[in-house]
């Protein structure tokens, strides 16, 4: 904690600075999984009108995914696709494409990128909006696989009365899933690299 870089501008910084920083940074990047868990915990308690909370609701869609026999990155996309409510109020999505970007597949992440537009086909013509502005994606390759998340596991995860596992049931896999990225400018630098998973 004390072993810190002292330049005051980033021009400055020499490689020993980086590698103070990188032993930091390894430490932090392993607890990027302890911090997801409390911001999704943000959504606790956050009914916005809906019937379930929107932690219920994402530990509701994590469930459905599980129980249907998911992988653990299809598990943990399902957990984490509403986790941008809080701080991206009017593009959830992003902030849930962002978040996941450096550790899912191609497929898995255009899948959370877009699913606001494909969940829009359930209620966008309640709320003034086109409920078919998904066709704009039609012949996409993800197309069908974004249509069978909402379909099966976004659209009906809004019951109280359905089963809902608690978070931890899907904290290891969400440890697996982050514990390596495989897309990111920093995956190279050797300074930077998070721990091998254990």
């Amino acid at each position: 904690m004390n072993d810190r870089a002292t330049f005051t501008r980033m021009e400055q910084s020499t490689a020993d600075d980086w590698r103070k920083i990188g032993g930091e940074f390894m430490g932090f990047a392993a607890r990027l999984p302890d911090r997801l868990i409390a911001h999704l915990k943000l959504l606790e308690g956050d009914y916005g009108g809906f019937p379930v909370d929107r932690y219920t609701h994402s530990l509701q869609t994590a469930t459905r995914a599980l129980k249907a026999g998911r992988d653990d990155e299809y598990v943990v996309c399902a957990l984490l696709h509403d986790i941008g409510d809080t701080l991206g109020t009017f593009n959830h999505f992003d902030i849930a494409a962002a978040i996941l970007k450096p550790v899912v597949s191609e497929e898995n992440l255009w899948m959370v990128q877009h699913h606001g537009i494909f969940q829009g086909y359930y209620f966008f013509h309640h709320i003034g909006l086109d409920r078919n502005l998904r066709d704009q994606f039609r012949g996409h390759p993800h197309y069908d696989r974004t249509e069978e998340f909402c379909a099966l596991y976004d659209n009906p995860a809004f019951d109280p009365k359905a089963e809902t596992l608690p978070i931890a049931e899907f904290e290891p896999m969400l440890r697996k899933v982050f514990a390596q990225p495989r897309n990111s400018i920093y995956k190279a630098a050797a300074p930077m690299q998070q721990p091998a998973a254990a």
